[in-house]
Formats: structure tokens, C-alpha cells, sequence
């Protein structure tokens, strides 16, 4: 069996998906970055087998490659193409997203999405 990455698995790297996690997560938004979320930490699971690894660093390989068939500064629209690849490569390896990954992945997004605090100081 071949082990070197296919498509846009080729694309995937720890790099790559930190660093557009980063500037992007709240314009991509909560649904894609769980999701995307879910599938790397599966990916870093030794209990995934490397058929389901390979299908999910092809999904974030899309995720994270600059080109896609709806540019990702799109405005509304732009990551409803992620969302899709994302969820189908979910649908094929839904049965390693365990509940230590989904709770891993809560306190991520805990973390990145936490609520701006209001200013009650200032008069209307």
C-alpha cells in the first residue's frame, strides 16, 4: 500500500491547518471549525485506522488549501464548500470521533469562540 498522501491530502499539514485555524476560525465559524476539529484530532488518535486517516487528511488538505471551489473570502458562502467536504469525510469516519475527542474539541472551541464581554459601564 502506498503511504504517500493522495489529492489534497498532499495539501495537509499541522502547519498549515494551525495557522488557518487561527486567523480564520471565527469566519469560518463554529460548525466548521468543530468539525475540522473533530477530524484532526481523529488524526491524531492511534486507534484511527490509517484508511480513515487518509480520507480525513484529504478533507483538511481541502480545508486548508488556498484554492477551492468557493473562494473562502466569499462572503456568507465561502466556507459552505469546507462544510460539505468536512462533513462528508465525518460521515465516512464518524465511528473514531469518540466523546475524549469531542470534548477536547470543546474546550478548544471554549477557548477560541468565548464570548466578548459586554461593557456595562458606558450609558447608552
Amino acid at each position: 500500500m502506498n503511504d504517500q498522501p493522495q489529492g489534497f491530502g498532499k495539501a495537509f499539514s499541522h502547519t498549515g491547518f494551525r495557522w488557518k485555524l487561527g486567523r480564520y476560525a471565527r469566519a469560518a465559524g463554529h460548525e466548521v471549525v468543530e468539525k475540522a476539529l473533530w477530524l484532526y484530532y481523529a488524526a491524531q488518535s492511534p486507534d484511527t485506522p490509517r484508511w480513515a486517516k487518509t480520507a480525513i487528511y484529504g478533507a483538511l488538505g481541502y480545508f486548508i488549501f488556498p484554492l477551492d471551489a468557493i473562494p473562502d473570502f466569499a462572503a456568507v458562502v465561502g466556507y459552505t464548500d469546507d462544510l460539505g467536504v468536512l462533513a462528508a469525510a465525518l460521515a465516512t469516519v464518524s465511528m473514531y470521533i469518540t466523546d475524549e475527542i469531542k470534548d477536547r474539541t470543546r474546550q478548544t472551541m471554549g477557548r477560541w469562540f468565548s464570548p466578548i464581554p459586554v461593557r456595562t459601564d458606558q450609558p447608552d
